[in-house]
């Protein structure tokens, strides 16, 4: 239940990123509406400096605006449920990680492993903090 609902607000910051919309105006597009989508895609998009700013400042030899939206809507979903705090870190990282083997992941395990590492150094730097 709660990975079907990661995956829609995945596709929801999909959109938004795409098609350069808030996140109002994607739920919109949405034919059925997912209360805990919802909720995960529009806490993400309040919170995006910040989590962007995570993101970009943990990132190695690459830039945020460099990954493919797939990957950079599943990492931001992921480091939005991170900041939020009620879930694991773990448990959110592993979802990302089965999201990104879904909708990202050519079979050669790139992405998996790139999303991994990333989203490992960020919850280190986290933790850190």
């Amino acid at each position: 239940m709660k990975r079907e609902a990661r995956i829609k607000a995945m596709q929801i910051l999909y959109t938004c990123d795409f098609q350069g919309i808030g996140v109002e105006e994607a739920l919109l597009m949405e034919e059925e509406e997912d209360q805990l989508a919802k909720s995960l895609a529009q806490y993400c998009y309040e919170n995006l400096g910040k989590i962007d700013e995570l993101i970009s400042s943990t990132i190695e030899r690459y830039t945020l605006d460099r990954l493919n939206m797939v990957d950079r809507a599943i990492i931001r979903l992921a480091v939005s449920e991170m900041l939020e705090g009620s879930q694991p870190r773990e448990v959110i990282i592993n979802e990302a990680l089965e999201i990104t083997k879904g909708f990202s992941d050519l079979g050669d395990h790139k992405s998996v492993s790139f999303n991994n590492r990333l989203l490992d150094n960020i919850n280190k730097k986290m933790k850190a903090d």
